[in-house]
């Protein structure tokens, strides 16, 4: 086994990995917590329209 075995070997396996990121990502079950991951920016919080507060809640 030589340096371009390890090479085709490394490519197969991170291929595989970026195929199974993929089918994660996308799956159906997952939807729900990306979603509300999503509209994290916009939840609203008490005491966060009062004013600038450095950024801490009281």
């Amino acid at each position: 086994m030589d340096i371009n075995d390890l090479r085709g070997l490394s490519t197969a396996f991170l291929l595989v990995a970026f195929i199974a990121l993929i089918i994660w990502a996308y799956s159906s079950k997952r939807k729900k917590s990306f979603d509300e991951a999503a509209n994290l920016p916009f939840a609203d919080e008490d005491g966060a329209a009062g004013g600038n507060n450095g950024g801490r809640q009281s």
